[in-house]
């Protein structure tokens, strides 16, 4: 029996992200922004619903936590405070669908750009991406600065999400208003 405790605990161990994996991508969940002062703004949810090995996604924005502002001869949904954070929908197909291992199509999904309340208009190379991370309390994302103007002519492979490593930057912690974003069970 002693033989089998150690391959037990590997076991266990092991199985431990695939259960929060599938715990993470199942069902319906909160999205929801954290601010650097510490609060939290429920955006909308997203729905996962398992396909094999992957789960298709589903977005669902909540209208009343946004205000409609008309920027560079566009029209945005956008969270005010500090800054201003505006849903940038990407502007090409995608299959709506994530994986353990894969989940750049649901961080495009949620592509933002941000600008201080008294500059006029929007300025795409202020993008944002959330680098997602399933943890065992769902998805935590954590902001990189892209440029969207990168995507205004359409990328050569429409079939993988365009945002990769190389396209991302670091930024320091606390250097935007919206410091996380996470993808949570309704509490």
């Amino acid at each position: 029996m002693k033989i089998f405790a150690p391959m037990l605990a590997s076991l266990l161990f092991f199985s431990g992200p695939l259960v929060a994996a599938e715990a993470a991508l199942d069902g319906a969940k909160d999205i929801v922004l954290h601010t650097r002062d510490g609060k939290a703004i429920v955006i909308g949810t997203a729905t996962f619903t398992p396909k094999g090995e992957e789960s298709l996604f589903a977005l669902n924005f909540d209208d009343k936590k946004f205000v409609q502002y008309f920027l560079s001869m566009r029209e945005f949904k956008c969270v005010e405070g500090e800054e201003i954070l505006c849903h940038v929908p990407y502007p090409y197909a995608s299959p709506h669908t994530v994986s353990a291992k894969n989940l750049s199509w649901l961080e495009h999904a949620l592509l933002f750009i941000y600008k201080r309340p008294q500059d006029y208009g929007a300025h795409m190379a202020n993008g944002l991406i959330y680098s997602l991370k399933i943890t065992n309390d769902g998805l935590v994302g954590t902001p990189q600065s892209i440029d969207l103007d990168e995507i205004a002519v359409p990328p050569e492979d429409l079939s993988v999400a365009y945002f990769g490593a190389d396209h991302r930057y670091d930024l320091q912690p606390g250097a935007r208003w919206i410091e996380r974003l996470t993808i949570e069970n309704h509490p």
